[in-house]
């Protein structure tokens, strides 16, 4: 019986320490699969965040072309309309560093066909942000929409080519004043830390002598 009784015990022993080694193992394997879960789950949220930020500033951009679009089309597309001043003929357009005023045809929400003026006018966000905002009238009516173009820019304003009838090269001003002509180009400024997005358009127009006025 002793001799059957110590075959035994050693068995039992390493049965025991198999089990307990087997258990250790499972706990080991436990907290890998569980160091891996927050690792992937850490992964997926950057991942996430990455498509989030790639897709706001697809949009941005998107946005962006859209709007200098839209500028340079009716800047281009304008018409040399004038509005009588107490007698006086004068043309719509206007223009200073931070607003520009100006008739065309082309409409930001109805397209090619009918006058409008346009009015383009810088202010600021509640971030202290530069914004860039249009609004339309259409000739004859007091009817207006206006709409954002830009938006989170550190400075935007407008500058006008300008040549005098002797002049041989020309300079750009950020006023214009003369109400008997409209300037050969304009340029406009998008300006975000040292970078300068700007985009000159050329202004595709002849003023005919004697142009009717238009009353407002």
């Amino acid at each position: 019986m002793e001799h059957k009784g110590s075959t035994l015990l050693p068995g039992i022993m390493k049965a025991a320490n198999e089990e307990g080694f087997t258990l250790l193992e499972l706990l080991i394997s436990f907290a890998i699969i569980g160091i891996i879960v927050v690792i992937v789950g850490g992964a997926m949220r950057l991942s996430l965040r990455a498509v989030n930020a790639g897709e706001k500033r697809i949009d941005a951009l998107e946005r962006m072309r859209t709007s200098m679009n839209v500028v340079e089309s009716q800047i281009q597309s304008q018409t040399p309309l004038k509005y009588d001043d107490n007698g006086v003929k004068k043309y719509y357009f206007q223009g200073n560093k931070e607003s520009l005023q100006f008739s065309t045809n082309c409409s930001i929400w109805s397209g090619q066909g009918g006058y409008v003026t346009v009015f383009y006018e810088v202010a600021a966000d509640t971030a202290g942000k530069k914004i860039l905002k249009a609004s339309e009238n259409i000739i004859g009516t007091n009817s207006s929409r206006e709409t954002m173009l830009f938006d989170g820019f550190d400075s935007i304003y407008f500058e006008y080519f300008f040549k005098g009838p002797t002049d041989e090269t020309g300079d750009w001003v950020d006023t214009w004043t003369d109400d008997t002509s409209i300037p050969q180009k304009i340029k406009l400024h998008l300006v975000s830390g040292q970078r300068d997005f700007s985009m000159i358009i050329p202004v595709r127009i002849s003023i005919p002598q004697n142009q009717p006025a238009i009353l407002r």
